[in-house]
């Protein structure tokens, strides 16, 4: 990996990751990198100005924050097959992010870069666009939305706790309506963020796969599905033509969608790419570290191991 230009940002309003922003930025101008710095946030988001401004390919970004910043930066850099080395400064669970403590060094790190001693974990991400209801004119009426978790369409009201009545096609073919709290359309990578909070399955980040999980359904039948990750997931707000539902992508919110208009989600083009610093990277002892599993409440020895 080549360290001519690369991006920098820092949880907004985080003065730790904005220290170590500040510091990795002076490290590699003084390597002759060109750095383009600033604050990524729910008010901050200077990935266009960045992509925008850019002189000569960007070999990398650094986002020092939690895993909402690093899903904000697949957003909007996957698409261009930018690496992301993303690290847990200032964030909370850390799924996506390496650990700090292997960030101290960092000097050490642009090193490692340089002499291409890292692996590229690539994650699957999905594309959403808002139809209108005749399938004749396959024209979209929005823009395409990208998430690497999840996609999620719910029911929006200022005043009132409302359910939301949806149809869903798969490829054409409807399977269920839902009356609930609304749909998650996940990737592997989001199974351990909302979709496991609403009872779905736990997806290794290595299969290619969707997972559709009803929340809060008024049905005990209307269960999770796993699916292929070719399929095109359609869903169709019914009944109610004075509220909105909304369509979100990774917690952010996209669109609105209404009666008449339908969200056709499926697996995008590209994929994010992450760089993994760790030698003895584990996705299972990820689990277990950050969903604090504690297994059997007995433990019993495995003498039969070598």
């Amino acid at each position: 990996m080549q360290l001519k230009q690369v991006i920098i940002a820092h949880k907004s309003g985080d003065p730790v990751s904005k220290r170590w922003a500040e510091q990795c930025a002076r490290q590699l101008e003084k390597r002759g990198c060109h750095v383009m710095l600033g604050p990524t946030g729910a008010k901050d988001n200077p990935y266009p100005v960045f992509l925008a401004s850019a002189t000569q390919p960007i070999d990398f970004a650094v986002v020092l924050g939690g895993d909402g910043a690093a899903l904000t930066a697949a957003r909007h850099l996957a698409a261009d097959r930018i690496p992301i080395l993303a690290i847990n400064a200032g964030g909370h669970l850390g799924f996506l992010t390496e650990p700090l403590e292997d960030f101290v060094n960092s000097e050490a790190v642009w090193d490692r870069l340089l002499g291409d001693r890292y692996a590229i974990q690539q994650r699957m991400m999905l594309q959403a666009s808002v139809f209108e209801g005749n399938r004749i004119d396959r024209e979209a009426v929005s823009d395409r939305y990208l998430a690497l978790n999840e996609m999620c369409v719910k029911p929006a009201s200022a005043d009132r706790m409302i359910t939301s009545i949806l149809e869903m096609e798969i490829d054409g073919e409807v399977v269920d309506q839902y009356q609930g709290d609304g749909l998650l359309v996940s990737t592997p990578t989001g199974s351990t963020c909302y979709t496991v909070a609403a009872n779905g399955p736990i997806i290794h980040p290595g299969l290619d796969s969707i997972t559709i999980t009803p929340i809060c359904p008024l049905s005990l039948s209307s269960r999770p599905i796993v699916i292929p990750a070719g399929c095109v997931i359609s869903i169709w707000p019914l009944a109610d033509l004075e509220l909105s539902n909304k369509l979100w992508m990774d917690g952010v919110l996209a669109t609105s969608i209404w009666p008449g208009q339908r969200v056709d989600i499926r697996m995008a083009d590209f994929q994010a790419r992450f760089i993994v610093l760790r030698e003895n990277y584990s996705y299972y002892q990820t689990l277990q570290e950050k969903l604090q599993w504690a297994g059997a409440r007995i433990r019993y020895s495995n003498n039969h191991r070598n």
